[in-house]
């Protein structure tokens, strides 16, 4: 394996305005070598987020990703090669691999993934986006039938998944999209009972004729502008889950965000609250086990927006970072 090139996409430099293609650079890097409780693996597909766009302004739940290292991002991956407990070479496992054809990581960060086909789904409706759609509605949100839920980002990866297990529950859905093609395909496609197109303008007036009876339960993707016409909205005892504010992500974020928050929150009873997948990773079995009979009973459409080629991963997150596309985005390598 010591010939092999292991190509490599840098973070050369952080963005302050809008990420472009000039902040990534690709080089030739070395094969890593497999220490003691190390796992060496091979990228398959790796998962594009609006969080790796988070990354770069500073720790998170992650640690900041510095200039000229390789960019972080989650990926599907097989094992080539295992000084840790628990793995084998063919395993497919999910971890911070970055954006690379080859990785060395520890035993401890990897988690080893069914052998489902197709694999894509693996960082789809069965990875990432699948179970923080699951958790963040029904354990945040808490819908009950006949209740209306709202979600931004809806034509996202998370926010597709999360009206269409809010319809499973008997719920009155809306989506909130960019654009009157993804405000159809949620209609359409995916038996959201309305959709609002933000780009539209008048989203407050839009909400509430597809909402007329308020929202229980609003699924916030985005923060800003949009969190704040839904917060108005919201009925008494409703749940707000927060699982990300990507208006606040690319270039410089808007300095106002929802107004007279405290006073809605005291009068209406509201319950508002931010969730990390990860805390609920002890219940993912079950999560799983409903996730693939919904998939399996035709009740949850999977789309997925598969990018080919290393080489344009830096394009496909700022594609994705502009609302290019339908579904969980991801690169084959």
């Amino acid at each position: 394996m010591g010939d092999t090139v292991n190509r490599q996409i840098l973070l050369v430099e952080k963005p302050t305005g809008k990420l472009g293609p000039e902040h990534f650079r690709m080089v030739n890097g070395t094969m890593p070598e497999t220490k003691d409780g190390e796992v060496v693996v091979r990228t398959r597909y790796i998962s594009l987020d609006a969080a790796n766009r988070a990354w770069m302004h500073g720790a998170t739940y992650r640690a900041a990703v510095e200039a000229n290292t390789v960019m972080a991002g989650g990926g599907i991956a097989e094992v080539i090669s295992s000084r840790a407990p628990g793995f084998a070479p063919g395993d497919i496992v999910f971890g911070d691999t970055g954006w690379q054809d080859y990785a060395a990581v520890a035993g401890k960060h990897l988690t080893r993934m069914p052998k489902l086909k197709p694999m894509t789904h693996l960082l789809s409706v069965y990875g990432i986006a699948g179970l923080t759609a699951y958790f963040g509605l029904l354990q945040i949100g808490k819908p009950k039938e006949g209740e209306t839920v709202v979600v931004s980002a809806a034509a996202g990866s998370v926010g597709s998944i999360v009206g269409q297990i809010a319809r499973i529950k008997g719920c009155h859905v809306v989506g909130i999209a960019g654009g009157k093609d993804k405000c159809h395909w949620l209609t359409s496609e995916l038996g959201f009972d309305a959709a609002v197109d933000y780009k539209d303008g008048a989203t407050f007036k839009a909400l509430r004729a597809a909402a007329p009876k308020g929202i229980d339960v609003y699924f916030d993707n985005v923060g800003g502008d949009i969190l704040e016409a839904c917060l108005s909205q919201m009925n008494n005892r409703g749940r707000i889950a927060c699982c990300g504010a990507i208006s606040q992500y690319d270039g410089v974020p808007s300095a106002h965000g929802p107004r007279g928050v405290p006073g809605l929150i005291v009068v209406k009873r509201l319950i508002m609250q931010g969730f990390i997948v990860m805390d609920f990773m002890d219940q993912s079995a079950a999560a799983l086990a409903d996730l693939q009979s919904w998939v399996a009973s035709g009740k949850l459409k999977v789309q997925e927006d598969v990018i080919d080629g290393l080489e344009n991963t830096p394009r496909a997150l700022i594609g994705l970072l502009a609302g290019e596309n339908r579904g969980k985005r991801m690169v084959r390598v």
